[in-house]
């Protein structure tokens, strides 16, 4: 009874889908912060960081508690979510900063510009530096302003900032809003929200922003850092916790602009992390930014992967839900292409799926076996990969399989029981590690030659 219930439920939100698609396809705006830890929110349990509009838009949205990232580093997770690939699979592997996409992957940029969609990404890009087929422009994006190779995105006071392949020279005054690149990348945003809605068409706008990621640099007249001033904290607690409130009040921003265009009702807001926090926890003793879970950034482990996720969307989803349902980013792809009735643009050999379905409260037709990450570990100063620096993970169900290096034992943990995963099964249940093990062996296939550009002397970006 219950299944035929579910299966009702279904029918009748792809009738609705199928009808508002057509007639008055959504907006959709995809915010990807950077190294925003899963307890760096009040939404997700800080007590310590201020995020006032964060947490007002958590009770009007679905929040996922059980949201993972593309990956534990920026570059693979961006090829994650922009091809609809998970590690094993995805183009851009290494974090090294500028490995390109190739001309034939296809983004969601791609999917929704073949149903009329107008495209816009201001950020961090991170798969590709200018001269190379990985540039937004070739990927299906309309306008891209920000930076193209990651290691450029370290610096909020940079020398440019690049809009469509071409460099725009900056002037900045360090630790002021003068030429805080951030905030210029915000307000490019906000003009390209504009002018899409006042031309009627619909838009997708992806914003990887930059903090709370990259120097530490803030600019001391923003009101963000008054709250934290005069904290007795140490390291860089104060200024990453004054990024989270920075990004806090941009969100708020935002919002308050698409009320006031009018179009908030019909358009589609997310909010994710790339990947978990990068401070360790005795960087963050007064923060704990990895909360309750295990591990941090560049770790397989849970404070590694798990990221902050909240889906509003006035009037269709309903406010104040919590799902456990297990999304990760590989599934963005097909979720805005079911969303924006593009499904049919779907490459293949994707291996996400839609979960369009639960943000109406259904259930999916189909549902993951497992979710899969890995990463190889880089060797900056040598430019090489690391030996035995392959880690991998893999979630089924409430089993996670871990293997920090792989030249170390394959590690097994019960979620349902154990989510900070302190206490390793494998030896307990060897059935369960074989299974799992060979399902991460199936889940990979060679990763292709990963090869930064050419760079100018001196410079690890063009």
């Amino acid at each position: 009874m219950k299944c035929l219930v579910l299966q009702v439920v279904w029918l009748a939100i792809c009738a609705v889908s199928a009808t508002w698609t057509i007639a008055n396809p959504p907006n959709l705006v995809y915010i990807m912060v950077d190294d925003m830890g899963p307890a760096d929110a009040g939404f997700m349990g800080s007590k310590a960081i201020a995020t006032p509009n964060l947490d007002r838009l958590a009770s009007e949205s679905l929040v996922f508690t059980e949201s993972y990232s593309g990956c534990t580093v920026c570059a693979p997770c961006r090829s994650v979510l922009l091809t609809g690939k998970h590690t094993g699979h995805t183009s851009v592997r290494l974090n090294t900063g500028g490995v390109p996409l190739m001309d034939e992957d296809v983004t969601f940029a791609e999917v929704l510009k073949r149903v009329g969609y107008r495209t816009g990404g201001f950020g961090k890009w991170g798969v590709g530096d200018i001269g190379t087929s990985g540039v937004p422009e070739r990927q299906g994006f309309d306008l891209f302003y920000g930076y193209y190779h990651q290691v450029h995105a370290h610096r909020h006071y940079p020398d440019f900032l690049i809009r469509n392949s071409v460099k725009e020279t900056l002037e900045a005054t360090p630790n002021t809003s003068h030429g805080y690149a951030p905030r210029l990348i915000f307000e490019e945003m906000k003009r390209f929200v504009r002018d899409a809605a006042q031309s009627g068409e619909p838009f997708m706008c992806y914003a990887p922003w930059t903090p709370p990621h990259g120097n530490y640099d803030f600019p001391k007249d923003d009101p963000a850092w008054a709250r934290y001033e005069d904290k007795d904290w140490i390291g860089n607690e104060r200024q990453h916790a004054a990024m989270v409130t920075l990004v806090d009040g941009y969100v708020g921003e935002l919002v308050t602009l698409l009320d006031e265009l009018d179009i908030r009702d019909n358009t589609i807001l997310f909010f994710h992390s790339d990947n978990g926090a990068s401070l360790l926890p005795q960087q963050c003793p007064n923060l704990q930014s990895s909360g309750r879970f295990r591990g941090t950034k560049r770790t397989p482990y849970e404070g590694g992967i798990r990221a902050p996720m909240l889906v509003n969307w006035p009037g269709r989803i309903q406010p104040r839900t919590n799902s456990q349902f297990v999304v990760s980013a590989q599934d963005v792809l097909p979720t805005l292409a079911d969303l924006a009735d593009a499904s049919e643009h779907v490459p293949d050999d994707v291996t996400g799926l839609s979960y369009a379905a639960v943000l109406l409260g259904g259930a999916p037709t189909k549902m993951h076996e497992y979710h899969y990450w890995e990463w190889e570990a880089w060797n900056w100063g040598e430019s090489e990969l690391i030996p035995g620096g392959l880690m991998q993970s893999l979630r089924k169900g409430d089993w996670k399989l871990v293997r920090p290096r792989d030249d170390q034992p394959w590690e097994l943990y019960n979620l349902s029981e154990d989510v900070g995963e302190t206490v390793n099964l494998a030896a307990k249940y060897p059935a369960k590690l074989r299974e799992l093990v060979a399902l991460a062996s199936d889940a990979r296939v060679p990763m292709r030659p990963q090869r930064e550009p050419q760079h100018p002397m001196g410079q690890r970006f063009n």
